[in-house]
């Protein structure tokens, strides 16, 4: 078997964050555990936010988070490199720098070659070090499907995070890169059909978007990831108590995206999350249109309330209405 001719993403049911547990399944099952308490912890899991943040000495906080996926796409160095780049994003989600990361690895030995696997961990690495973040070891396992991921930590200023619980009314929503990569890569593994738009999207940092964010006064954002942008808004809004409305029309998407969609390649992950959010959504589009706002992004950009250089604006922060979300 030889590295290049390996379609990584057919070892795998699912692909990147799509993978995810449905969302309203996964709140039933974490529900009630908080575990420890105290005045130190600032995030937890009560708003179901993008890391742990915990007050330290000398006025700082400590930000953790672990995330890891099967294959999203099948060179294995880009799989690293996205990987990586969706781990340290919760950290920036928070308003955070990354400082350390250790490799999460599940590994089918009897399937795959060694050298794929280092090929993935080099793109991890490469990534790490475009952050300013030590990769430091990590763990793994023999596994029936490829996995990867980090665990992260990261630091940030307690003063100054980035939450979900924190979107003000009267503020605009500004989204840092544009959907359509659950889309794209759904399309990539049923063909082979390579989207550099897509791989270019999912690797590049949130580091800039995030200090841009806190630069101009944000303190709510999230990172648009498995539950796709509609998910990740009602959740924003529900720990807010707010409303957001959302102008369809000025969503950024990557080219090819809607032709993949009218071509059928929309991944469950997607459907349950558009599921998940309707009985709190309030539309005025097509379902079509809805798909694409649900759709399930690996390595999505910030969705920041408040406005962003360079980011547009695609809706703005309400009171609270009947409905959590309003697409129009």
């Amino acid at each position: 078997m030889t590295t290049t001719a390996v379609r990584l993403t057919q070892y795998a049911s699912g692909g990147g964050c799509a993978c995810k547990i449905p969302p309203g399944e996964l709140e039933d099952v974490v529900r009630g555990l908080t575990g420890a308490t105290g005045p130190d912890l600032l995030v937890g899991l009560d708003d179901g936010d993008d890391a742990a943040v915990v007050r330290v000495d000398n006025g700082m906080a400590v930000v953790a988070t672990a995330d890891f996926f099967t294959p999203v796409v099948d060179d294995a160095y880009d799989w690293g490199r996205i990987a990586a780049a969706n781990a340290l994003s919760d950290v920036y989600a928070m308003g955070g720098r990354p400082v350390v990361a250790v490799n999460l690895v599940g590994w089918p030995r009897d399937l795959l070659p060694k050298e794929l696997l280092r090929e993935v961990l080099r793109g991890g690495a490469d990534v790490g070090r475009e952050a300013g973040c030590f990769v430091a070891g990590g763990h793994s396992i023999d596994d029936p499907e490829p996995k990867y991921g980090m665990a992260v930590t990261g630091i940030a200023d307690p003063e100054r995070l980035l939450r979900n619980d924190a979107a003000v009314a009267g503020l605009p929503i500004s989204l840092t890169k544009p959907l359509g990569v659950g889309v794209l890569n759904n399309r990539h593994k049923a063909t082979g059909e390579r989207f550099e738009n897509a791989i270019a999207s999912m690797t590049a940092l949130n580091r800039d978007a995030s200090e841009a964010a806190l630069a101009a006064g944000a303190t709510a954002a999230t990172d648009v990831t498995g539950f796709g942008l509609l998910g990740h808004l009602f959740k924003m809004m529900r720990a807010s108590g707010t409303t957001a409305v959302v102008d369809a029309a000025a969503v950024p998407y990557l080219d090819g995206a809607r032709e993949a969609l009218r071509d059928g390649y929309v991944s469950g992950g997607t459907r349950r999350n558009l599921d998940w959010v309707r009985p709190h959504l309030s539309s005025a589009v097509s379902e079509d249109e809805l798909l694409l706002l649900a759709d399930a992004q690996t390595s999505g950009g910030l969705l920041v309330v408040g406005e962003v250089p360079g980011a547009p604006v695609v809706g703005e922060v309400v009171s609270r209405r009947k409905a959590a979300v309003e697409v129009r």
